[in-house]
């Protein structure tokens, strides 16, 4: 067990599963859900690898670097696999009973083909293929996005399509200039070999700020509500739980990797713009009268939570920062199954319009409601652990105005979580017609909820996780 290249397997099999539900359409559901059980058994496998060997480190066709094409994994990178196939895992569930036949065909291939990329890019050793891995993935969710036929869903993908060109002309442009400096791509050389010239800040530059474009951190965030809102309800989780969150480990990579004296003076504006969008999200979804577009610009707000840690720069902080990506991750795609649920119910998203929709489905008012007390950050969630490291890092720094934003942020995201409660509660007098939601796709909501719950409970294994390797390599101290 311990020989076999998990690692590679977790990649091909979602290649696999794409062109299966491509060539066989009227099956596509089948293969979907047997690919994804497939490859969560997979990610499993190559965890039990890490814990019990350490670093994984796999080379394609016998070419190592800097030539060939290395894989990489340590605790970061099998983070993010783990939290990818679980979110994963409950879309599919989700979408075996959201979509119809027609949309099965064209949704199944995209998504086992998006989730490859996500696991390749989350392997990568070098940023060559993190470039390549990002485009691929930017390309299957702009296809997703349009499934949703209708002019709004044309106009976000659209939209969503230019952002993601352009985020990822900036970045290979710095990957050009990195390689014109040292001759290598390879991650581990580089930090070895970078010697801090114009260039190399240039490069910086250009790559932070095409990333920073994709992760949608203020005032970059103008096409995700819009791309997110539009969205099919499992296509638009997916997007917020997973996909903005590789453009944030691409960013983490090169920060904490290769560029890690770069975390003074650019470390405190990324952490400004990241507690102006806590702070805009937060009133933004206040505003909003639908609930998949309040979901969309919480997702704002929730992103700036991640650009905290860079002016806080300890372990304390980091760490933090990778415990608000567990939770969000978990607690947004419980919230846009939920808005899926009482969008397919009820034939709309009104918040005011709710009509007691607790009455007819108490799962996903449930699930919603779980998800909103990790959003908020109250215990025992996820969010509450991931908010306590980041606060405890500030003070530790004497940064204690970044706990300030943390505190407004909080009230924000409980301000608009109890106003969809409320209006689940109350009576509306629009008249609506109502359709049968799957139990499938309330429990897939609810087990998200939990997810996000149970983070806060059992904090041993990612804490643990984290340690293979030491992604972070300490920098900063405590």
């Amino acid at each position: 067990m311990q020989d076999i290249p998990w690692g590679g397997m977790v990649i091909l099999l979602p290649l696999a599963g794409a062109m299966a539900c491509f060539l066989s359409p009227l099956r596509a559901k089948l293969l979907g859900l047997v690919s994804a059980l497939a490859i969560v058994a997979c990610v499993a496998g190559l965890s039990w690898q890490m814990v019990a060997l350490g670093v994984q480190r796999y080379t394609i066709g016998g070419w190592g670097a800097p030539l060939g094409i290395d894989l990489y994994a340590d605790g970061l990178s099998l983070l993010m696999l783990i939290v990818t196939a679980m979110v994963g895992l409950a879309i599919s569930v989700y979408s075996s009973g959201y979509f119809d036949r027609d949309k099965a065909r064209d949704f199944w291939p995209l998504w086992l083909f998006l989730w490859a990329a996500l696991n390749a890019l989350f392997l990568s050793a070098d940023i060559f293929n993190l470039y390549i891995t990002m485009e691929l993935l930017g390309l299957a969710a702009v296809a997703l996005v349009a499934l949703a036929k209708g002019t709004d869903a044309m106009t976000g993908a659209m939209r969503y399509l230019l952002v993601s060109l352009l985020g990822s002309l900036f970045f290979l442009l710095g990957v050009a200039l990195l390689y014109h400096s040292v001759g290598s791509v390879d991650i581990v050389i580089l930090a070895e070999r970078l010697v801090p010239s114009p260039a190399v800040w240039v490069a910086l530059g250009l790559m932070s700020a095409g990333l920073l474009l994709k992760t949608a951190l203020f005032p970059l965030h103008f096409w995700l509500p819009p791309a997110h809102a539009s969205a099919p309800a499992p296509v638009s989780a997916l997007l917020s739980a997973l996909v903005v969150k590789a453009s944030f480990y691409i960013l983490l990579r090169l920060w904490l990797e290769i560029f890690p004296a770069a975390n003074a003076a650019p470390g405190q504006l990324l952490g400004l713009l990241g507690a102006v969008a806590v702070l805009w999200g937060g009133l933004q979804a206040l505003r909003q009268t639908r609930l998949k577009m309040l979901i969309a610009y919480s997702t704002v707000a929730q992103l700036g939570y991640l650009f905290l840690a860079f002016p806080l720069a300890s372990i304390t902080g980091w760490t933090g920062a990778l415990y608000v990506l567990l939770s969000h991750a978990a607690a947004k795609t419980a919230m846009f199954m939920a808005a899926g649920n009482i969008l397919r119910f009820g034939g709309h998203d009104r918040i005011a319009d709710l009509d007691r929709v607790v009455q007819h489905l108490p799962l996903t008012v449930t699930a919603f409601g779980l998800a909103g007390i990790s959003i908020m950050g109250l215990p025992p969630s996820g969010g509450f652990i991931a908010k306590w490291l980041l606060l405890e890092a500030a003070i530790r720094s004497g940064q204690w105005w970044w706990g300030v934003i943390l505190v407004l942020g909080g009230l924000l995201s409980a301000a608009w979580v109890f106003k969809v409660i409320g209006h689940a509660f109350t009576p509306s007098a629009a008249p609506h017609d109502s359709r049968v939601v799957p139990v499938s796709m309330e429990w897939a909501a609810l087990a998200m909820a939990l997810v996000a719950i149970l983070l806060g409970l059992f904090t041993s294994w990612p804490l643990a996780l984290m340690e293979i390797g030491l992604p972070f390599g300490g920098e900063g101290g405590e």
